[in-house]
This record gives C-alpha cells, sequence and structure tokens, in this order.
C-alpha cells in the first residue's frame, strides 16, 4: 500500500471536523487541527490551516525561505537547500531539527515539489526520518489580500514515543509554526 493511501486512509478512519465547522473556526481566527498518532507511538499524521492577512506571492516566499525556517518551525535549527532543478519546479533540502533537551538531533533530507503559489509538496528521501510526506496548499481569499494555508503531514518516528506524547506535539508545534508563518508574512510585506 503507498504511502498516499495509507495518509488518506488515516484521515478517512479518524474523526474530522466537519467542513463547516473547519471554516468557522479559520473564519473565527482559529487555527483548527488534526493530530492523530500511531498507536506505538511510531508516527502520525496531522492537518491544520490558517488564513494570513498576506497575498500568496508573501506566503509563497516565506515558507519556502530556509533563513526564516528556524524562526518558524519549533526544533528547526537549519535549513538549506541541497539542489534546485533549472525549471524551479523541484529541490533538495535538508533541515537538522531537535525536538527535545534529551532527544537527539535528527537530520532530514526531502524532496520538494513546487506548484508555484499553489502548493508546496514534500518526501522525505534520507536522513534520520526516513518516511514522510506533506504539504503546503495555498489558497487566494479575501479577493486575494488573504490567503488560507492548509498543512497536511504523514511522518514515522525514528524512535518510539508515547502516543499521547506525540499527539500533544503535534497539537502543540504545528499551530506554533502556522502562527509564527503568520507573523513572518506580515513582518515580509
Amino acid at each position: 500500500m503507498s504511502r498516499r493511501l495509507s495518509l488518506a486512509l488515516m484521515f478517512l478512519a479518524s474523526p474530522a471536523l466537519a467542513d463547516g465547522a473547519w471554516t468557522d473556526r479559520l473564519r473565527a481566527g482559529e487555527i483548527p487541527i488534526e493530530a492523530h498518532a500511531d498507536a506505538r507511538g511510531r508516527g502520525g499524521m496531522v492537518r491544520a490551516a490558517i488564513d494570513i492577512p498576506a497575498p500568496v506571492a508573501v506566503v509563497w516566499r516565506t515558507i519556502l525561505d530556509c533563513d526564516r525556517a528556524a524562526r518558524m518551525t519549533p526544533g528547526v535549527k537549519r535549513c538549506r537547500v541541497l539542489s534546485r532543478a533549472v525549471d524551479g519546479r523541484s529541490e533538495r533540502r535538508e533541515h537538522l531539527v531537535k525536538w527535545g533537551f534529551f532527544l537527539p538531533t535528527l537530520r532530514s533530507t526531502s524532496r520538494v515539489d513546487l506548484d508555484p503559489e499553489r502548493s508546496i509538496r514534500f518526501t522525505c528521501i534520507g536522513g534520520d526520518i526516513r518516511a514522510c510526506e506533506g504539504s503546503w496548499t495555498l489558497e487566494p481569499i479575501k479577493s486575494g489580500t488573504a490567503t488560507r494555508v492548509t498543512y497536511e503531514m504523514w511522518a514515522a518516528a525514528p524512535f518510539a514515543l508515547p502516543a499521547p506524547m506525540l499527539s500533544g506535539l503535534m497539537r502543540r508545534d504545528v499551530p506554533d509554526a502556522l502562527r509564527a508563518l503568520r507573523r513572518e508574512c506580515q513582518e515580509a510585506e
């Protein structure tokens, strides 16, 4: 079974916010989130969204800016682009991540596929986090003056963590990262 199919089945098998409730929470300025760890603590999935008062072009540049990664994403210590396709539609990136004092620093290499100002899809291809995939989807709202950002990710952890701890980390870190993205986009304008 492909990872994409597994990810889709996890979304379908888990309780989810109804589309109307999801949109209502976004309009209220909240960050709706779904996060589920597998029972063995070996990974999980997360889906969250945020409305950002900045045009898609600003949000796009901000998400892809490696220099901002450590300010926006909890645990990221370094981001660097290893290679970029001539047409600019894909890259290989490396991230160094440290989630906590007692946990080791992890290196992750990803292939990133870019659909300019629409979506960013990533797949882990090496390093300590070998199995992950996800996406950022950007949708212009409010006549293009704002952007709805939806983030989805599935990952297998390189070591076991209790499922409640893993779910808690996702529920804390992903909204923190989305709030930081909003802040960085507002500063970029």
